[in-house]
């Protein structure tokens, strides 16, 4: 992910001779506070929201994750009632999660004068409907490029705005995940000794910059060779947070048989491969929980291919020459940091970050855009772009995405298979981490509101157990800041104290679920009606390694919460029959009486 900070992004708000209809720094700050979550859990959509009066800062907030209270609801709840006649300055448009419309109706009740986007969503199903209803509403809504198009500075703030949310950008426009390349080299441009001994080029806090910027990443990805000279671990180095998962490329798979990746009780560790490589060591690797994945020809392009269809936004490759060339090669790799340790280790031998491109002239060498320098410790940070972020243009697409947005949406004749995974997705309000909380009475008849249906899930998996390491695990559960936290800490509690969850937890938890998912979609009629909107579909839960709760990767999976959905989905629709056939009886016997 990007990170203002941490990544010098050349936008310079102090010194910027900024239009007076255009406060810049509003939008700066809230491009800046957007990234607040980073590192501490998946990447998600970066928002932010500034409210003020003029230069004054009223109220301002988050998205912290998926399925967690908008940055327009925190602002506005901040701003109280100084948000009268104030502009609301928001890096993106409002839209994590269809049928959630709290961000809206915070947005139209705070008597805002006037409302400042930074960035349409780039998700089609999503883009410039948070807009058209604010405007409905009677808002003032001025978007940057758009109503807001003078000024030298104003190119350099939507370009803030853009880069903060290079990963959903990159997910939307290319259909790719936002890859960053990273390497640490010596000043001979090195990146190990002949002998291939790595340990250590870079200074301790260039490494702890390394752990920060896994934590933003979905996944971490690495090849045989760093796994056989290396031995890493690639985890975050930090207890609690987000922990991406690491990859393995290896065509081969002459890997090690003990090396720290196989260990997963931390973080999940996945083997991508060419098909019937090494069956014999898939199969160790499997019975210790490591994921394998085969391709019919394993390339960076088929593996980000993968990436991108199992819902990640972003992603670190921290290989070697030998995979970073074909990489680059292959056109994944967006960003380049570089770590630049004033060490001279020579050799002729000696590894370099980028194996063999072909190029025979210094003309054909890759240039990178905006690149900037930090010293870290001892080192230099450079960083830069290989290829530019992709950027939407209204003026020329507007139509034809008018046309692909009528198109998906969901009120349309659904296709034959509705899947969801991600609370973005076009159905992601499906998911157990849409930010969609439930009440539910406990044993004494008291009101008890779950932020998530995943949070009130994996709470029960403990409820009732009278011990006080299970009540004080249900209590952290359900004041876990996202859904993500939630099942993090269900499940990790789960592995460590099997002795502790309810009594025939796999004979309940299926109830357990459909109760939930039944408050859920009777609760939020927006949601009931997508729900409605898609009889005839079979729903399929898109997790790739959950062959419980969803298909899994090759669709193997029991798909239980799909077949909970459509359950639900069938009693509903009989309900709903049953409440019409009542009111025609009624209204018949009005008439005749």
């Amino acid at each position: 992910m990007f990170s203002l900070s941490s990544h010098a992004l050349c936008v310079r708000a102090s010194t910027a001779q900024v239009p007076a209809q255009i406060p810049a720094q509003h939008i700066l700050k809230a491009v800046k506070i957007a990234d607040s979550s980073a590192g501490l859990t998946a990447p998600h959509p970066n928002a932010g929201c500034v409210i003020a009066h003029g230069p004054r800062v009223v109220g301002e907030g988050f998205l912290y994750a998926q399925g967690t209270k908008s940055a327009e609801v925190q602002a506005v709840e901040r701003a109280r009632d100084l948000s009268k006649g104030a502009t609301a300055y928001l890096n993106l448009e409002p839209g994590d999660c269809h049928g959630d419309d709290s961000a809206l109706k915070a947005l139209t009740q705070a008597n805002l004068s006037k409302v400042i986007i930074g960035l349409r969503h780039p998700l089609t199903h999503l883009r410039g409907k948070a807009i058209e209803a604010l405007r409905a509403e009677g808002i003032t809504v001025e978007v940057l490029g758009e109503d807001l198009i003078e000024g030298e500075q104003l190119q350099e703030v939507t370009r803030a705005c853009q880069l903060i949310n290079a990963p959903l950008l990159c997910r939307a426009v290319q259909r790719l995940p936002y890859s960053v390349l990273k390497y640490a080299m010596t000043l001979d441009g090195k990146i190990a000794a002949n002998t291939g001994h790595a340990a250590w080029v870079s200074s301790s806090e260039s490494r702890r910059r390394v752990f920060a910027t896994r934590g933003r990443s979905d996944a971490v990805i690495v090849g045989g060779n760093t796994v056989r000279r290396d031995n890493p671990r690639l985890t975050t180095r930090q207890d609690g947070g987000h922990l991406p998962v690491r990859i393995v490329m290896s065509r081969c798979m002459t890997l090690p048989p003990d090396a720290n990746l196989w260990n997963v009780a931390n973080a999940p560790t996945i083997v991508m491969t060419q098909r019937g490589a090494r069956r014999e060591f898939q199969a160790q690797l499997v019975a210790r929980g490591v994921e394998v994945v085969e391709f019919d020809f394993l390339t960076p392009k088929a593996v980000m291919d993968y990436c991108f269809d199992r819902g990640f936004l972003s992603v670190m490759w921290e290989c070697g020459g030998t995979l970073s060339a074909p990489a680059i090669a292959s056109g994944v790799i967006h960003k380049v940091i570089a770590f630049v340790a004033p060490k001279i280790i020579g050799g002729v031998l000696a590894p370099s970050p980028v194996g063999e491109l072909g190029m025979v002239e210094m003309t054909q060498a890759l240039n990178l855009s905006d690149v900037a320098f930090e010293q870290t410790g001892p080192d230099m940070l450079i960083t830069g772009y290989l290829q530019p972020v992709p950027a939407l243009y209204p003026s020329v697409s507007a139509a034809v995405e008018l046309a692909l947005a009528d198109y998906l949406t969901p009120s349309t004749k659904p296709p034959a298979v509705i899947t969801f995974y991600k609370t973005w997705d076009l159905y992601g309000a499906f998911s157990n981490f849409s930010p969609h909380p439930i009440t539910v009475p406990d044993e004494d008849g008291n009101d008890v509101v779950w932020n998530s249906v995943e949070h009130y899930y994996q709470g029960q998996k403990f409820r009732g157990v009278q011990d006080s390491l299970a009540i004080e695990r249900v209590l952290k559960i359900q004041v876990a800041a996202s859904p993500e936290e939630a099942a993090r800490l269900g499940r990790s509690f789960g592995r460590e104290r099997p002795d502790l969850l309810c009594p025939d937890w796999d004979e309940k938890k299926l109830d357990v679920m459909y109760k939930a998912l039944r408050l859920k979609f009777t609760s939020y009629e927006a949601l009931k009606e997508l729900l409605l909107s898609t009889a005839g579909s079979v729903i399929v839960e898109a997790s790739p390694n959950d062959l419980f709760w969803g298909a899994g990767r090759t669709g193997a999976g029991q798909n239980n919460l799909g077949i909970l959905l459509m359950k639900l989905r069938t009693e509903l629709i009989k309900e709903s029959e049953g409440n019409q056939s009542v009111k025609r009886q009624a209204d018949s016997a009005a008439v005749t009486a």
